[in-house]
């Protein structure tokens, strides 16, 4: 008997909690699934300011410093975008930072494909996840500093954008890429 009511009053303080949450319209046990979110990378608008929002001077959003609009240039015009970067000492080091922390997990070190998230079973080469943008088999060699930038921007097949990176740290990382491969074409 005293089992019974145990396990009864156990069912009941689960199955309440449940009917409470649904009649207190999740004020009491809120649910994760239930709550905002800001995703990782995610713009966001400052919060609202009794007086309103003011940005410092001189601040610009990201999309508004100069940076053309990649995607209404189409593909011819982002192929023909000039690299506005000299392929400086500070501009490969930065390069290949960059390089290092974002890219070569899927291309490797040295760009061939073989970086760990590139492993198998996925593979690399035309048929796999990863195409090579070093060594001989670069696919990089026969694509403009302007395709390549639009690539990291915007991202292209299955390669996600890689917008959070600064635009000059894009370009940086098409000298070193450049740098990989011998240098300019």
């Amino acid at each position: 008997m005293r089992r019974s009511l145990v396990v009864l009053a156990g069912v009941a303080a689960l199955t309440a909690t449940g009917c409470w949450e649904q009649i207190d319209g999740g004020k009491w046990f809120p649910q994760m699934k239930r709550q905002i979110a800001v995703q990782a990378f995610e713009e966001t608008m400052p919060p609202e300011h009794p007086q309103g929002f003011t940005p410092p001077e001189g601040t610009l959003p990201v999309s508004w410093a100069g940076v053309p609009d990649l995607q209404s240039l189409g593909m011819a015009g982002q192929d023909a975008l000039p690299n506005p970067f000299p392929a400086t000492l500070s501009s490969l080091k930065r390069g290949e930072e960059l390089f290092g922390r974002y890219c070569s997990t899927c291309h490797g070190p040295e760009g061939k494909g073989d970086g760990p998230v590139a492993g198998p079973p996925f593979g690399t080469g035309p048929f796999g996840l990863v195409l090579p943008i070093g060594g001989p088999s670069s696919l990089a060699r026969v694509l403009t500093d302007g395709h390549i930038y639009t690539t990291i921007s915007l991202g292209r097949g299955r390669m996600p954008n890689y917008s959070r990176i600064g635009p000059e740290d894009r370009w940086n990382v098409v000298n070193y890429l450049r740098e990989l491969n011998g240098g300019r074409p």
